[in-house]
């Protein structure tokens, strides 16, 4: 496991607990001695120890010395670092998965594709994703999700390694409509938590969670995406999940302008990364070469890289002209 964030944490003590043995492995070295001491994540999985058949390292060499399958876990920014570092070693990887949102900033391409552009190797691949807090995977708690590959028994093989009596893995062949869900729905959990700070109510977040899905759905479509798999985990269930929780750290950022903190304050004080706000960029952008129309997204740009005040792009949004629903 790649990434000793919150989500890479929860992942490989999740493998680990259906009987993989697995090595987590983070770039910090003196963090990682920290988990191996402590033999638990205390900054972001504080209550969920690491199982014995869970080690730690920070050297990339011995994290994939031997290992039938690599997960990366980390952010959209540093995939393709990683994917890099991985190429470095010299060494052919068996299989690859990841667990990793967004599309690439500077490139606007999905995970996939730059997993394509930087290990050309006809190996299994795979993404992981769904409506899944790092935390209540890491407690235990009854949690569902997606595992996508074009070769259909990766997936079932990863989906049977993955799940216990309380995680239930599903497999899908749709890699793409997996990923722009992804890919989209921190973007709309800002709004969210912008709808919800201004205090609009749940029938201004109901709607903004249905246009959300009709948006992210058209995108999907314009890139070769199956439109049932936006009604699935990865497309309503994961932005369902981080719209309406609080423990999504996108919907909290929302809240945050909501209040009238800047940007700047609120990024720092979330103290994560805030996936959606480079989010909103990157799919601000694809949407615009596309032609694809995203105007939920066009005003989260407006407020987090124009300046404009929450309420006038609500104001915005709503006085649209009128349209069918289901165009």
């Amino acid at each position: 496991m790649l990434g000793a964030g919150s989500w890479g944490t929860a992942l490989a003590i999740q493998f680990a607990r259906a009987g993989r043995p697995a090595v987590l492995w983070g770039r910090d070295a003196a963090r990682v001695e920290t988990l191996r001491r402590d033999a638990c994540n205390a900054r972001y999985l504080p209550d969920t120890p690491f199982p014995s058949t869970l080690a730690v390292t920070s050297d990339l060499a011995t994290a994939v010395d031997g290992a039938p399958d690599v997960l990366i876990a980390v952010p959209s920014h540093a995939l393709r670092g990683t994917l890099e570092a991985l190429r470095s070693l010299g060494k052919p990887l068996p299989r690859l998965a990841w667990a990793t949102k967004g599309f690439e900033l500077e490139t606007g391409l999905l995970p996939h594709q730059v997993v394509a552009e930087v290990l050309p190797q006809d190996i299994p691949t795979a993404v992981l994703s769904g409506p899944t807090f790092a935390r209540e995977v890491g407690a235990g708690l009854p949690s569902a999700m997606t595992i996508a590959s074009a070769r259909e028994d990766y997936a079932v093989e990863l989906a049977q390694s993955i799940s216990t009596a309380n995680l239930r893995a599903y497999t899908s062949t749709d890699i793409v409509g997996v990923e722009v869900g992804g890919a989209t729905k921190n973007v709309y959990a800002i709004g969210a938590g912008i709808s919800d700070g201004l205090g609009f109510g749940a029938n201004a977040r109901i709607a903004l969670v249905t246009r959300a899905l009709a948006e992210m759905t058209r995108l999907g479509l314009a890139l070769g995406a199956r439109r049932e798999t936006f009604m699935g985990l990865a497309g309503l269930g994961d932005l369902v999940l981080t719209c309406t929780d609080d423990q999504s750290r996108n919907r909290r950022f929302g809240l945050a302008l909501a209040r009238g903190d800047s940007v700047e304050v609120a990024l720092r004080d979330i103290g994560q990364v805030v996936e959606g706000y480079y989010g909103a960029r990157s799919v601000h952008r694809v949407a615009a070469q596309l032609e694809v129309q995203m105007p939920i997204v066009d005003k989260i740009f407006d407020v987090l890289y124009r300046g404009v005040p929450p309420r006038e792009a609500v104001a915005a949004l709503m006085q649209r002209p009128l349209a069918p629903e289901l165009v």
